[in-house]
Formats: structure tokens, sequence, C-alpha cells
């Protein structure tokens, strides 16, 4: 490059930069025209969203004139507003939304949740939803899509009505009851042309997820199940524990209730729930906050012609044996519901006893409004006296056992081989027929007071009087009272201990001892052996007990721990009482009549003596014959 070329290069760069300086705007031009970006990129922007905003609406109107297109005459009831509805009295407060026409928060009053809340949240709109489906001939049309217009409104009353146009409508009527009872009515008016001529079903599919009420779930948990009442009589429900989806119920039901311990929210039909209803039942995970996830899924009757509605009724309350039962006596429908049977009381024989027993003597104890803790041990203590003379001639018989017990021993001491216990005992047995004892009064006792024990074990965790209920260190008689509490859930203990618990296997385990010691002293030979195995039975079933009533409510365990004080009392009170020299004297006097007058012995005591000397003359035989080959043998 040579010199010239350089100095054009130069001169170029020169008028070019020179060009740029004099063409560069003022200050305020360039004020200017940063405004003018500005407005260009708000205009831009209002361009932006007015195009996002009309495809919006296309969008809107595409979806609304094929809402118009599929439902027809209810197409203007698929917009509106949602507003809330609230009927309440003394005992409740329901929240109904206009959009989809029902029930979608219950509030019972006058109960704690298990956050101390002075009023109890049964469910709300994120936990339950109800929606009735009508099979038209060209579409479906679904409640639970549907705006409805509210008139009629008090504290006790609302109409709900969707718009079909042309004079058509669908009408929902509420009325609430005194207490817990909900009144409904669904009636169409004209819309018969919109169904098959023979169209008489509309089906119903509500689901709730469970709300954990109570401060032990695992407890509450196992009484908590879907349960539902057949046309034809009785109760049954879906398993506490395990997961049950779509569950076929082939009978016609009268009612379903979506139940946990002390609360249940239940659905009655005037005309039955068809055949072949779905039940659906899923534990739900400790710590979630609910118990169970529910769903049913039934069919039951609807008239096109709007001549006969629907009716059905709803019940949102506590699972109280007489009210459940007085509110039946609030339906329309003249039907033994037997709503009372939410409330489980047992299988029968022990259901007769908290049906006929407990329940009257509990309900005329808490009516002199005495402290509930105070109730168990009154109910526990008015049990003894009941069962005293049971308990008294169990006591006896093993005490006229204990006292036989070296003529017993002495008795029978030539049958000690084991090929000859059989006629041990059936030599035992006729001594105990000539004393005038039967080892088995010793046992019958016990046994008839065993569905005692039974009947209150379902009946103490089901009464909701306990509920809330403090005594002494027990904050709440329905659930456990921990001494000590932990994070981590222990694999069979959980995540506490509970004091009435610990209580309750100490008291068992006590009362064994006294048990083992008592029928170790009435024992003769093997069977004093056999009871070694037994004692260490009875002394691990506390340790079951443990495990198994560590999450049980502190109202149960109080009562067994209650009522095995008492039993201990009775037995050592007993022992104290008895003189062993006067009662032998007895036995013997009882002995020498019996020797002396054959005629007086029973028929079991004579069959027992033949037995008893067939058997001997048997063994002299066998003994004789084996005399009689040993000789030959020689």
């Amino acid at each position: 490059m040579d010199k010239n070329t350089i100095i054009g290069f130069v001169l170029i760069a020169a008028v070019l930069i020179g060009f740029s300086w004099w063409s560069r705007p003022s200050d305020e031009e360039i004020a200017q025209q940063r405004i003018q970006d500005s407005i260009a990129a708000v205009a831009k922007q209002k361009a932006e969203q007015q195009l996002k905003a009309e495809q919006q609406a296309a969008k809107n109107n595409a979806a609304l004139n094929a809402a118009q297109d599929t439902t027809k005459a209810f197409y203007k009831a698929l917009s509106g507003k949602a507003q809330n509805v609230v009927l309440k009295n003394s005992k409740i407060e329901l929240t109904l939304n206009t959009k989809g026409g029902t029930v979608e928060k219950a509030v019972i009053k006058g109960f704690k949740d298990n956050k101390g809340n002075a009023d109890l949240t049964l469910f709300d709109s994120k936990d339950q939803s109800l929606k009735f489906m009508l099979a038209g001939k060209e579409t479906n049309i679904i409640t639970s899509d549907l705006y409805f217009i509210p008139s009629n409104m008090t504290d006790s009353t609302v109409t709900f009505t969707a718009d079909a146009g042309n004079g058509k409508s669908l009408v929902m009527n509420y009325r609430l009851g005194k207490d817990y009872m909900l009144h409904f009515s669904m009636q169409a008016n004209g819309l018969d042309g919109m169904f098959a001529p023979n169209y008489d079903k509309m089906d119903i599919e509500w689901t709730d997820r469970c709300r954990q009420q109570e401060k032990g779930f695992t407890f509450e948990n196992q009484h908590s199940s879907l349960t539902y009442h057949l046309t034809e009589g009785g109760t049954d429900n879906l398993s506490e524990t395990s997961e049950k989806v779509d569950e076929k119920i082939e009978d016609a039901i009268d009612w379903v209730a979506f139940k946990n311990q002390f609360f249940s929210a239940v659905m009655i039909a005037k005309n039955d729930f068809g055949t072949n209803s779905l039940m659906t039942s899923i534990p739900q995970e400790k710590g979630s906050g609910y118990l169970k996830h529910y769903a049913a899924k039934m069919k039951t009757s609807f008239d096109p012609t709007g001549k006969q509605p629907t009716e059905l009724e709803f019940y949102f309350g506590p699972n109280d044996f007489n009210l459940l039962k007085n509110v039946e006596k609030q339906s329309s429908f003249n039907k033994d519901l037997e709503l009372q049977r939410l409330v489980y009381l047992g299988w029968p024989l022990f259901r007769i006893i908290n049906r006929w027993f407990t329940i009257y003597v509990f309900d005329w104890l808490t009516g002199m409004n005495i402290n509930m803790g105070i109730v168990l041990i009154l109910i526990t203590l008015l049990l003894k006296v009941i069962t005293y003379p049971l308990v008294k001639k169990s006591y006896m018989s093993s005490a006229k056992m204990r006292v036989l017990r070296p003529k017993i021993e002495e008795a029978t001491k030539q049958y000690d081989k084991p090929e000859d216990q059989m006629q041990k005992q059936q030599a035992m047995m006729a001594m105990y027929s000539k004393y005038g004892v039967s080892p088995l009064s010793g046992c019958l006792p016990v046994l008839i007071q065993m569905p005692i024990w039974i009947a209150m074990f379902n009946f103490v965790p089901n009464a909701i009087q306990l509920r809330g209920e403090s005594f002494l260190w027990i904050s709440d008689l329905s659930t456990y009272d921990p001494i000590i509490e932990w994070n981590t859930n222990i694999w069979l203990i959980g995540d506490h201990l509970s004091l009435t618990c610990i209580l309750f296997c100490g008291a068992n385990v006590l009362y064994n001892i006294m048990t083992m010691r008592q029928q170790k002293d009435q024992m003769v030979g093997a069977q004093a052996e056999q009871m070694k195995m037994m004692r260490w039975m009875m002394y691990l079933m506390p340790i079951f007990f443990f495990f198994m009533f560590n999450d049980y409510s502190a109202g149960l365990n109080f009562y067994y721990f209650i009522s095995l004080f008492f039993s201990a009392a009775i037995m050592w009170t007993l022992r104290k009482t008895t003189n062993d020299e006067k009662l032998l004297a007895i036995l013997e006097a009882r002995y020498q009549e019996n020797k002396n007058n054959p005629q007086k012995m029973s028929g079991l005591a004579a069959r027992l003596e033949a037995m008893q000397k067939q058997a001997e003359e048997l063994k002299r035989q066998r003994e004789q014959q084996e005399k009689n080959r040993t000789k030959n043998n020689h």
C-alpha cells in the first residue's frame, strides 16, 4: 500500500465521522424519540392483549356454542355466578352452593374438633361432592355443571331452579328440620320430551374424604366405615382396614352413610337406591388429616314428567343411639330405617346386652349430670353386684376343689402310669361327685361374665357421650391418654404410651397371678404340670393386650382397669372369709351322707362310679392275661 492510498482511507474515515457527528440528533430529539418508542411498545402490548382477549372470547363462544349444541335446553344454566346459601338451626349450619345446587359444607354446632374449635366441620367443598346425572336422548344433564337460581330463602328453606328455557326447568327444594335432618326433593318441569319414554332412573355420584376428627388416628380409623342399610332389613359395611373400590352391592338399599367414629353423613332414598350400587372405601395415610376416601355410585327414581318428585333425606350429625332413633321419626318416608345401627353395639348376643341393659343404665347415670369417669365406675360396680352370685359360686367351687386336693391325690395315686390317665380322670370325677363338687361350676360363671366384657368392648368406644370428657389426668375419655409421646412411629407401639393401658395391663398381671395361685392349689397330678404352660400364657396375655390397647380409648382401658381391680378385691375378700376347715367338714358330711344313702347320689356320680369299677375290672383282666402269658412262656 503506497502513501496516496493511505491518505485516501484517512480522508474517507474523516468524512464519515464528521457526517455522523453533524447528523446526530439533539438531546431534545433523543428524548422525543424515546417517548415515541415507549408509546409504540405500549401500543404493541395492548394489541397483543387484545388479540389474546379476542382469542379467549372466540374459545368461550365456541364452548358456549358447543354447549348449546349438546345440552340445548339447559345452555342458559351453564353460565352464571356461584353464590352460597346458608341453612341453619341451633344444631347445624349447612352451606349450599348455587353451582350444582348441593350442600358443600356442614358444620355441627356444640362439638369441638380435634383442633379445639367450638364447632366441628364435618366436610367442606374440598372434601365432598355430590352430583345427579340424567341421561337424555341427545345428551347427559349433570347438575354439578348447572347454575341454579335461588328463591324462597329462609333459615330453613331454599328453592334452586335451573332454567331450561321455554318454561322448562329442574327444581330442587331443601328444608332443614329442627335437628340434623335435611329434606330434599328434585322435580322436573316439562322435561319429559328430553328423555326416552321408559326413562325412570337417575344416577347419583357422591364422594367424600372423611376427616380425622379425633386425636387417635388408628383407633378412629378402626371405627370408621362406609355403612349401608338393606331395603329388606339389616346393615352392612365395607372393610374398615382394607381398600375396596367399586364394591358391588347387589341388593337394593335404603341409605348409605359416610361414617367416622362419632359423626356421619347419611343419604336416604324414599324409593330406594336400586340394585348393583358401587361403593368405594380407601384408607388414607396417617398424618394426612383424613381417615378414608368414600364414594358411592347409585341409582334412584326420577320422573321426567314431574308428577312424582325424587325425594331424598340427608342426616349430618353425631352417632348418638337415642338421637338417631328420634331422627327416624322426623323422616317422611315411613320406613324402618334403623339409623341407630350406625352406633355399633357388637354381634347379636353382645348387641342385646348393650341395647337392653348398658344403654339404659348409661342414660340413667348420665342423666344425673355426673362426671363420665364416675359413670364408668358406677357401671362397673353395678355389673359386679349383678354377677357377684356367679363369681362367688365360681370361687366356692374352686375352694372345694382346693380343700379336697389331698384326698383326691391319695385316692388316685395308684393311677400314675401314662396309660392310666383316663382312669385317673374318671376316679377324680367320681370323688368330686361323691363330695357334691362340680368342677364345671367353676368355669360356667366365668364364661357367663365374658359376654359382658365383650359387650363393653363394643359399647365404650362408640359412646359419643365420652367424647371430650375429662376425668382425673385423662383429658378425653374417648381417645388415648399419653403419658409420653414422640414423633417416630414404633412398630406395634406407635408414637405414645397410654397410661390407662399400662394400668390395665398391670392390673391384668396381678389378677392373673391371683388366679393362677388359686388354680394351682386345686390341681392334681398332670393337671398341675399342664398349668405351667397355662401360667406362661396368662402372663404373656397382658403384653399382647398392651400392643392391642395402647391406641384404644382411655375410657375403655379405665373400665377394664376398674373391673379387674374390683374382681381382685372380691377374690381377695372371698379368700380371706373362707374357712377351709369348716368347708372340708361340710364336704365330709355330704360324702358320708351320699355313702350311707347311695340313692341320693346324682346320676352323674353313679355313672362315673360304674365307669370307674368297669375300668378297674378291665385293668384287672389285662393284668391277669399278662400273668397267664408270662406263665405259659415259661
